[in-house]
């Protein structure tokens, strides 16, 4: 049938390209077609002329030559084969060009960016493209406003975005700098002049308002952004917690603390690991009277962490009128994993209580049958008070006691931290798409691609098991992370290479080849004595290093070999 021809809003675009070929017997023909945009027709017909004149096999070579830059940059082969396929190109691809690139996928189409969700990513590709992170960190922070505080997110073409009371985006601006800073060595960064935002205070009557804020003549170092956002969220209530606002990384709990005095424990382990990782810099800086208002503000804030512990995991947060989130005696929501694996990635929580609350995460979340690792339960759906729009999703779908992979990548780098490898590599494989779709009933079930992560999986019947979007989620650059970072344990700082793996015992050896700069190192760890972590030696282009698992490396175009003992 003939199209109608008709074009507007709400009307499904179609378009059809065609062509007649004759194919001989043994023949070959190969057909290009080209499809593309411009912003207008001049520079339409100016692309149109271009390809039509051009190599189009070296267009291809290009284009894979940039993409093997990134997916390359690291490659690993371990006794985990579904491991290897995901960490050798595909979480990074999929970051990359669903997350950054196109800020777009099934089910979210609208090519924002959100403040949090992009500045997360980025420390997944500080090694493969740290010109791309470089350039996110400044554009994330151009969206602050004066008063310290973020858009929640924001349309590029236009500027226009949400101010809103969520806590924890302005935590993030300065925890993922001090991330870039960390591995890149680039302090420079810090220096760099970026301006502010400017608009009508935000009520606390209203929680957000959507507009296009006007540029402040004000501008800043990046350092000084980091560190007012930093000022921005040291408030707290009467349990000496920061204030929640209406979303603390959990945007459906919207409600725990719309009227200002609700608290979150969650955002009081991340914005004590924000604070710790960025005081180093303000340190160097001389920013002493900061300096010290910030180490008060860790021990006050230890303190009161403490204080939630609920007596097997600590509480997710308090409701505005002080009702405790998160407790054993309530009916929902009695445990959420995320307050108990950041009580072990912020390094400030008693020893003994956060190994225990990881237990109980293992014992109430990870649902080992259905390779599942849920964020909260029991789930939200008919008791007071009111938590938000989390409860709008039925009992066991996305936040609402479903997987969010995002979260449940957090409990097992909880674990890996804990050093139990055996665990933490048998948690993550359980994560893996893959296993997901090794049968035709699992596939059947779960419904998704097998080769990307699924920002949620379902955990009620008559749904258990069934994937919810794919492909537009930060859990993907966090799966890069835990892979290489937590369990082979490669971690790059500056020019130093930190070798500290949590590893199942029974893997006997693995191999990291990783290009760092212009350089190949190739990195060979043994596990003759078939423990979990500990290294016993190394040696560089068979040299001894004398330290205990770091190597400095050096940037001479040259491939090096680096031997690890495990022990």
């Amino acid at each position: 049938d003939s199209l109608q021809g008709e074009t507007g809003g709400g009307l499904d675009p179609c378009g059809i390209l065609q062509t007649s070929i004759i194919l001989p017997a043994d023949g070959r023909v190969e057909i290009v077609f080209m499809l593309g945009d411009a912003e207008d027709t001049d520079k339409a017909r100016h692309l149109i002329t271009h390809y039509r004149t051009a190599d189009l096999d070296q267009v291809l070579h290009d284009v894979e030559n940039k993409w093997a830059a990134v997916c390359r940059s690291i490659q690993v082969k371990t006794p985990d084969r579904g491991m290897d396929i995901l960490l050798n190109g595909w979480l990074l691809y999929q970051t990359l060009s669903s997350r950054v690139l196109a800020r777009a996928g099934f089910y979210q189409a609208s090519g924002a960016y959100g403040f949090r969700d992009q500045l997360q990513d980025g420390m997944a590709l500080v090694i493969s493209c740290p010109d791309l992170v470089h350039d996110h960190l400044l554009r994330a922070a151009s969206r602050q406003f004066v008063e310290g505080d973020v858009q929640h997110w924001w349309l590029p073409q236009t500027g226009a975005g949400v101010r809103t009371h969520i806590s924890d985006d302005r935590a993030w601006l300065a925890y993922c700098v001090a991330h870039y800073v960390t591995v890149s060595g680039d302090k420079a960064i810090l220096d760099q002049d970026v301006g502010f935002l400017e608009a009508p205070a935000l009520p606390l009557t209203e929680h957000d308002s959507f507009m296009v804020p006007s540029i402040s003549a004000a501008t800043a170092s990046l350092f000084e952004h980091c560190a007012r956002a930093l000022d921005h969220s040291l408030s707290v209530g009467r349990h000496g917690l920061p204030l929640m606002g209406t979303g603390d990384w959990n945007d459906g709990m919207n409600r725990v603390g719309e009227h200002g005095q609700g608290e979150s424990v969650w955002l009081g382990w991340f914005l004590h690991a924000a604070l710790t990782a960025f005081i180093p810099l303000a340190e160097a800086r001389g920013e002493l009277v900061r300096v010290a208002q910030w180490k008060a503000h860790l021990v006050a804030l230890a303190k009161a962490l403490e204080g939630a512990w609920d007596g097997d995991w600590y509480l997710r947060a308090y409701f505005d009128d002080g009702t405790p989130l998160g407790s054993h005696t309530g009916s929902e929501c009695q445990i959420d994993a995320i307050s108990q694996s950041w009580s072990v990635l912020s390094g400030v929580a008693s020893p003994e209580r956060a190994a225990h609350a990881m237990h109980s995460v293992l014992q109430r979340l990870v649902k080992h049958e259905d390779h599942l690792i849920l964020l909260l339960t029991p789930p939200f759906d008919k008791t007071q008070p009111d938590p938000g729009y989390i409860r709008g999703y039925p009992p066991g779908i996305r936040e609402n006691g479903g997987q969010y992979t995002h979260g449940a990548l957090w409990t097992v780098m909880a674990i890996a931290t804990l050093g139990d490898g055996n665990l933490a590599h048998a948690l993550f494989k359980g994560l893996n798409p893959i296993q997901h779709s090794l049968t035709t009933e699992r596939a059947l079930r779960y419904k998704l691609e097998p080769y990307v992560v699924a920002a949620d999986i379902y955990s009620e019947p008559p749904y258990t098991g069934r994937g919810g979007w794919s492909w537009y989620t930060g859990s993907a650059g966090w799966m890069q992370r835990v892979g290489t970072e937590n369990i082979l344990g490669i971690n790059i700082q500056g020019n130093a290479l930190l070798i500290n793996p949590c590893i199942p015992e029974y893997w006997s050896e693995f191999e990291v080849t990783l290009l760092w700069r212009n350089t190949r190192y190739i990195i060979t760890v043994r596990n003759p004595d078939q423990v979990s972590r500990g290294v016993k030696r190394i040696t560089m282009d068979n040299i001894p290093i004398h330290t205990t698992n770091s190597v400095t490396m050096k940037d001479d175009n040259l491939e090096h070999t680096i031997e690890v003992i495990l022990g």
